[in-house]
């Protein structure tokens, strides 16, 4: 894993490789616990059933969560032949169907899947409508109108399928917001066959990649987190502004730095000293001090 030189804690971000059955506050906890630190937080919730990618942000790094890259990227497990009331393999069977489908059927199902699609989000997910969860109104059996919303897909291929068991795994590259269980449902429902989620692993979010990702097990004490820490640089894509001494003591006070070139449209990381001391906003000659982190 790309490092950033010594850490003290609590500062930095992790790649964790979520198990299945854990919660991702769960791992929060988890962490939480051996870092012997409150500020803990995930950049994207997992379901528990789901393993995979998911950045840990410790100490001041967690103000940097709204930043960092939403895209994600995962490796769908779907079953055919059947649809859940959840979309995936922990609901109850509502339908089942005699129809098998071909490869040649998925792949080209998948390319009507491609760019901005309208997708509705399923039931069970805790989506709110009017203050309240959409799996709170399914499991009281109340029925509520669920808006589609837009998503983008970014690529979908067909990595494996197996006929016999009509199982597919399907990679999908999409934005923030998108609901792998919904494509399943759909990708079902427009075969006539109905289709739910066996497995779902994330290989990646933002600059997050699995083959980087460590294990919750390996993390023992607050040593081994400290020695895991990512710098927030190595994995976030922003222009960087480097701070001399009298620019970092301007910032520190929410000065304003003026006459400063930069190639930057809006968002700026102020570094000093190889970390990120502050992130401003670029307006014509001026950086604005958004906010100051000290050292990240």
């Amino acid at each position: 894993m790309t490092g950033c030189g010594k850490y003290n804690l609590p500062l930095g971000m992790l790649n964790i490789y979520k198990p299945r059955g854990m919660t991702s506050h769960d791992v929060v906890a988890r962490i939480r616990r051996v870092a012997k630190i409150k500020q803990v937080g995930h950049t994207g919730t997992l379901d528990p059933f789901a393993t995979g990618v998911l950045p840990i942000c410790i100490g001041k790094a967690t103000k940097l969560i709204e930043y960092l890259e939403d895209d994600k990227e995962y490796i769908a497990t779907i079953q055919f032949g059947a649809n859940t009331d959840t979309y995936d393999l922990e609901g109850e069977v509502t339908e089942k169907f005699d129809k098998k489908v071909t490869r040649e059927e998925i792949l080209f199902q998948l390319k009507l899947f491609e760019g901005e699609i309208s997708q509705i989000p399923p039931i069970y997910s805790a989506i709110k409508v009017n203050g309240k969860k959409l799996y709170d109104y399914a499991r009281a059996g109340q029925e509520v109108e669920i808006k589609p919303r837009q998503v983008n897909i970014f690529k979908i291929e067909l990595k494996e399928f197996d006929y016999e068991k009509q199982i597919a795994k399907i990679l999908v590259a999409c934005s923030k917001g998108t609901y792998i269980r919904s494509i399943a449902y759909d990708l079902g429902k427009n075969m006539a066959c109905g289709g739910y989620l066996i497995a779902l692993e994330r290989t990646k979010a933002g600059r997050f990649c699995v083959e980087n990702s460590i294990s919750l097990e390996s993390l023992k004490e607050i040593n081994d987190v400290e020695i895991s820490l990512i710098n927030p640089l190595d994995v976030m894509d922003y222009p960087c502004f480097y701070l001399n001494d009298e620019d970092k003591e301007k910032v520190s006070h929410g000065m304003a730095l003026y006459g400063k070139r930069i190639d930057a449209k809006d968002i700026v990381f102020l570094v000093y000293s190889g970390k990120i001391y502050a992130i401003g906003r670029v307006e014509q000659n001026k950086i604005i001090t958004k906010k100051v982190f000290e050292v990240l």
